[in-house]
């Protein structure tokens, strides 16, 4: 068994001294820490992210339901929280792996601190942890399974975390959708944030979008109802008879969490006859992925997975380079794309696809995030391209 933080001094146990918080992967690695937010232990994937901004956004971002966050940037929690930076009200990641300590918050925004606000909503996390030697161990060997652990105390049973850690299922088959999405439809207006006026809302909005919310971000919302779209959120589960009962001009197809070919079993469907009615489509990150499985292509789970704010990303049709945020641990085969769709994005890290466009419909979807929640705004245009894309449909 090996132990993966700063050389400490260890009792009888093998606990560094000091130590209230653990992170036990399957493999027998562990991390030892001090505890910050909640006391709690939860299992879940390890995946690491490397964006220095927008950490509440990440917490709160429903895609990450079942997993633990490792943060490579170290300084995370030094402008403290705010009720207006959440993408859900209830975060679905099970925790935080942290380099430092959090200081207290220096942002006029502000109105609690990072611990705080981790302690309110039943998050627990690790900080003083050598996160570089972390995420090196998850880009050698894949991200792995883990138990984060917080113990006041200092005590820890290793031996049952790591037995709880193999027994953790994986994301592989799993559908998390399910755990997220909302449990009645809602109707959406708030616009995007502007420094000084806070959000807005739309009142004179030119198209009505049903959005299918696999786990959706409140941005993305957001960025519809700014591009002029009235927006309707319904259930992951919704049938094609439920969405098409609002009388949409659109439908966009949400991010979330999970194996999309496990959430695909229900979802698929109600995208297939969506499709088959030409109703434009707009997806994105799993709904990109649901939108793919509709149309005939497969998916794959990647080592890594992609979460970051700095993901270069090529547009096809333009040549163009995006500098993207993103959050996905599956990936669209390419190469599995049927005849009537063609590929739009590829990634500049890896070449694994980054959207795709049907050539007989008006649909298409990315992998990555352009609401930009956090991240660059490279991307915001696609948005305008759907509500473009909806007014070419209703002019035939």
């Amino acid at each position: 068994m090996v132990s993966a933080t700063r050389t400490l001094t260890k009792n009888k146990a093998g606990i560094p001294a000091g130590a209230t918080a653990a992170l036990v992967l399957a493999d027998g690695t562990i991390f030892w820490g001090r505890a910050i937010g909640a006391p709690a232990r939860k299992s879940g994937e390890v995946c690491f992210n490397t964006s220095i901004t927008g950490y509440q956004e990440i917490l709160t971002d429903p895609s990450y339901a079942g997993q633990i966050i490792v943060f490579t940037f170290p300084h995370v929690g030094n402008v403290g929280t705010n009720i207006e930076d959440i993408e859900t009200i209830t975060p679905a990641a099970r925790g935080l792996v942290l380099r430092e300590e959090p200081t207290e918050p220096s942002n006029f925004r502000s109105d609690k601190s990072l611990d705080a606000w981790l302690k309110s909503h039943g998050l627990p996390g690790i900080v003083g942890v050598d996160t570089r030697a972390l995420t090196r161990h998850i880009r050698d060997g894949g991200a792995p399974n883990g138990t984060i652990v917080t113990a006041p105390d200092g005590k820890f049973d290793v031996e049952a975390l790591r037995e709880e850690a193999k027994a953790w299922p994986g994301l592989e088959g799993m559908d998390l959708a399910k755990e997220v999405t909302t449990r009645q439809s809602y109707h959406w207006t708030e616009t995007t944030w502007v420094l000084g006026k806070g959000y807005g809302n739309q009142d004179k909005p030119r198209f009505k979008v049903v959005a299918i919310d696999y786990g959706a971000k409140r941005n993305i919302l957001r960025c519809l109802a700014a591009a002029g779209c009235d927006v309707t959120v319904v259930p992951a589960d919704a049938s094609a008879d439920d969405v098409l009962r609002h009388k949409p001009d659109g439908v966009f197809l949400s991010n979330g969490p999970g194996d999309p070919a496990a959430t695909g079993v229900y979802a698929v469907p109600t995208i297939t006859a969506l499709l088959d009615r030409r109703m434009p489509i707009f997806g994105i990150c799993l709904g990109h992925q649901m939108m793919a499985l509709a149309l005939g292509a497969k998916t794959t789970k990647l080592p890594r997975g992609h979460r970051g704010a700095n993901h270069p990303v090529k547009d096809l049709d333009t040549g163009k380079v995006e500098i993207t945020s993103q959050n996905h641990g599956f990936a669209v085969l390419a190469d599995t794309l049927p005849k009537n769709a063609r590929e739009t994005h590829v990634s500049l890290f890896d070449g694994t696809n980054e959207g795709i466009a049907a050539t007989d419909r008006p649909a298409f979807s990315v992998q990555y995030h352009p609401e930009a929640s956090p991240g660059p705004q490279d991307a915001h245009y696609l948005f305008k391209r759907f509500v473009d894309l909806i007014a070419k449909e209703k002019a035939r």
